[in-house]
């Protein structure tokens, strides 16, 4: 009989966020400098003074403990930075995630003995399955197990109390990160270990195989791009946009940030009765392009205008209002859709394939914010295909295209730029624009209050 030694791999990996967390232990390196770093001071714990404590409570230290940087000296359970008076301690450097020392059921299962010795029995519920779990699982080497977490318990009696309180502190955060109590997710788990439990055995059953083999198949046969095929479309997008883009071309007539001239703002206004050629150039450039510009979708809708086919583009708004529309008007704005699109005999009915507007239907007696979504898609593709290339010749675009300004590019010098920085106002906070409307809606509560005559006449009094 071949006694097993090695449990199924179930070690958390590093590697994927390697980098990240070597990033997060230089920050926590000059957070513990003694001269700029966080003050550290001593405290009591349950009469216990502990050196070198930390007591505050920001967002990014509650990463720092969920990585097991930074430990709890009183509540164990959440690793989270709580916004009150609890103690931290800095982990010390041996229990940082990038050591990437796996941790072993035999290490685990020899911190659980010690506990249990010094608790008498009293362990917490989750301790306590894993330390079933894992004497049932190393009962060939359970007494070697023993011994050890004996030892080590009266090694540390001999330490101070201090010391011995802080050592526990430690240990007991490390295995909290590495071994969470059940249906509790770790920030060490990554991938599709989130979804395993490290403590039960995993059997392959004959329908897991029988997944794999779908997945391998549908693998082998997914179609593959070239990478230069991607690396053409890569260029030919940056091409398209290079001149569009504020980091690579400078913005005309000049950057309104910079020199405190909002000519670029006016002539880019969302409803401007003539836009620039960037502009009209990028309507060119994809129906998404038309349809995100307000002004470009009003020129589109001259066009179906002309050719009597605006149907569509009306069906597409009125999904797109019921997307981003209020839950309340939800009901009333799918009946509305439905009466003028959809309803057989409807005033402005729209062409879709059977099956979709039979979806759509069904959908629209239990309305929601993307009931539409089928039916939206399918009337962009076919706006994409047909009326799209047809808009780009006509010479309803030809002639936006020759009304379209051609902004002069504004040159200032450095000194002008330095004259505008200097004479540009700084903006208000929002928090204190949010103070003086607090207090506005005091003084407003105040005077509408009714006056206490008896008391108003008793403060008289008391000033006389």
């Amino acid at each position: 009989m071949t006694i097993r030694t090695a449990r199924p791999n179930r070690g958390q990996h590093f590697w994927p966020r390697l980098y990240c967390l070597q990033k997060l232990e230089s920050i926590l390196l000059e957070m513990q400098d003694p001269k700029s770093g966080v003050k550290g001071s001593e405290q009591k714990l349950n009469v216990t003074t502990i050196p070198h404590v930390i007591t505050e409570a920001q967002a990014f230290s509650t990463m720092l403990v969920a990585y097991g940087y930074i430990y709890p000296l009183q509540n164990h359970k959440k690793l989270v930075m709580c916004n009150n008076n609890s103690l931290y301690r800095f982990q010390t450097p041996y229990f940082w995630p990038t050591q990437k020392w796996v941790p072993e059921d035999s290490d685990y299962a020899i911190y659980l003995a010690k506990r249990n010795i010094r608790k008498k029995g009293m362990l917490e519920p989750y301790e306590q399955a894993h330390y079933n779990h894992l004497h049932e699982w190393l009962n060939h080497k359970w007494d070697f197990i023993v011994m050890q977490a004996t030892e080590q318990y009266k090694a540390g009696k001999e330490r101070k109390k201090p010391d011995r309180v802080v050592f526990d502190c430690q240990e007991r955060a490390y295995w909290i990160v590495n071994r969470p109590p059940l249906r509790t997710q770790s920030a060490m788990d990554c991938g599709p270990e989130r979804l395993i439990d490290p403590n039960t055995d995993q059997k392959t059953t004959f329908d897991m195989y029988r997944r794999k083999n779908m997945f391998y198949q549908q693998a082998i046969m997914r179609s593959k791009v070239k990478s230069s095929v991607s690396l053409g479309a890569l260029v030919k997008y940056i091409t398209t946009y290079k001149n569009h883009d504020p980091f690579l071309a400078s913005c005309l007539p000049s950057n309104p940030w910079q020199t405190d001239n909002d000519a670029y703002w006016t002539l880019n206004m969302r409803r401007v009765e003539v836009p620039t050629k960037m502009r009209v150039e990028r309507w060119s450039f994809s129906l998404f392009e038309l349809l995100s510009d307000l002004r470009g979708r009003d020129d589109f809708k001259i066009f179906l205008k002309k050719e009597f086919s605006g149907e569509n583009l009306a069906f597409w708004e009125a999904a797109e209002e019921l997307k981003w529309g209020t839950a309340s008007s939800m009901s009333s704005k799918a009946e509305t859709i439905f009466k003028t699109f959809l309803a057989p005999g409807a005033p402005r009915w729209i062409n879709i394939d059977g099956r979709t507007m039979g979806l759509t239907v069904k959908g629209l007696e239990h309305p929601h914010r993307y009931v539409l979504e089928a039916a939206q898609t399918h009337v962009f593709l076919l706006m994409k295909k047909d009326t799209f290339f047809r808009y780009l010749k006509s010479p309803t675009y030809k002639d936006i295209q020759k009304k379209a300004l051609n902004p002069e590019q504004h040159n200032f010098s450095p000194a002008q730029l330095e004259q505008n920085a200097l004479n540009r106002s700084p903006g208000i906070h929002p928090i204190i624009l949010w103070q003086q409307e607090e207090e506005e809606k005091a003084k407003a509560a105040a005077a509408s209050a009714p006056v206490d005559v008896k008391a108003m006449m008793s403060k008289i009094d008391r000033k006389k």
